[in-house]
């Protein structure tokens, strides 16, 4: 039996959408109040490089003054989103970034299920201090998700000194989003299918037409039409995290985790697919704006669905 979804909010705000749950709570105190083997999965798009949510530097975004955040140059008339500018991270910032990583994951390999797997977004100039640490904390790293979409991160020619330089570009400009795939180990002597009767994990949930899930999706740019809905500087197409919520629930039950909710794009990708999902947001402006996002999100028809049989429409 798992416990209820509104027993696990405590003694915090928190609101029920449909199947979901969102709180507003730090996650890491949070995590600490959860009984052993709650979550069964966890999909997230974390602070990549934690300081870019601090609050100085969300106000540096908000009067648009810089800072960790870029704003990057309009193209066709249209003002694009601020970036967070990862390579304004000095070797103490890695430091802090891998001690976080290491002790929310150590927190994590507590309350999830033997075999339960943690899908986490990152970029790739972070990738390899983010996936390590959570390596380092006793999860078994499992490969990547790539997300194939066109960015406007990187191919900037070099600071101050574009004329002078003209021909050159400091990093590449971004095609792919790198997302980690970890799994809690199995218990001693456990085989996956001993997992998947004892804690309904082990595996990956195969599409509805029967074929396996693949490594690598073509993705789009988060639409015009949900960044209306849900103005956050990270927010991910519902086209992508339907697929990604679905397919952690190895047998279609069970709790998904999103313990950096921002603008509640998880919570609205399981509640489309009328699966089951908590999330947390610390900041309480997100918080705000994912209750009132979460359910316009999950109405949204993306253009792209499978059928599962014999008649059960899952919309990507």
């Amino acid at each position: 039996m798992y416990p209820s979804l509104s027993s696990l909010s405590f003694d915090y705000s928190s609101t029920s959408i449909g199947n979901c749950l969102a709180i507003h709570a730090d996650c890491f105190e949070w995590l600490t109040k959860l009984p052993e083997n709650t979550f069964h999965a966890v999909v997230t798009d974390p602070p990549y490089g934690v300081k870019e949510y601090e609050d100085d530097q969300l106000n540096k975004k908000r009067l648009g003054t810089g800072g960790v955040w870029r704003i990057p140059p309009s193209f066709d008339g249209h003002q694009r989103s601020p970036l967070p500018r990862f390579t304004a991270l000095n070797a103490k910032d890695i430091v802090h970034l891998k001690t976080f990583f290491k002790e929310w994951a150590v927190q994590l390999l507590r309350v999830l299920r033997p075999g339960g797997h943690i899908f986490v977004a990152s970029n790739s100039y972070l990738s390899l201090p983010v996936f390590s640490s959570i390596s380092e904390s006793g999860f078994e790293f499992r490969g990547e998700i790539i997300r194939t979409v066109s960015t406007l991160r990187g191919g900037d020619r070099p600071k101050n000194a574009e004329e002078e330089f003209p021909f050159v570009s400091s990093l590449p400009r971004g095609s792919y989003e790198p997302w980690g795939l970890f799994r809690k180990p199995l218990e001693k002597n456990m085989k996956v299918s001993d997992c998947l009767r004892e804690y309904s994990t082990g595996g990956l949930r195969r599409l509805p037409d029967g074929n396996p899930f693949r490594d690598v999706i073509s993705s789009e740019r988060t639409p015009q039409i949900e960044r209306q809905i849900a103005d956050h500087p990270s927010l991910k197409p519902q086209s992508f995290l339907r697929q990604l919520v679905y397919v952690s629930l190895p047998l279609g039950d069970g709790y998904i985790l999103d313990p950096f909710m921002g603008s509640g794009s998880t919570l609205a990708a399981a509640e489309a697919l009328s699966l089951k999902a908590i999330g947390i947001e610390r900041q309480e402006s997100y918080y705000t704006l994912a209750l009132k996002s979460i359910p316009q999100l999950a109405i949204l028809n993306t253009g792209s669905q499978l059928i599962k049989p014999p008649s059960q429409k899952v919309l990507f």
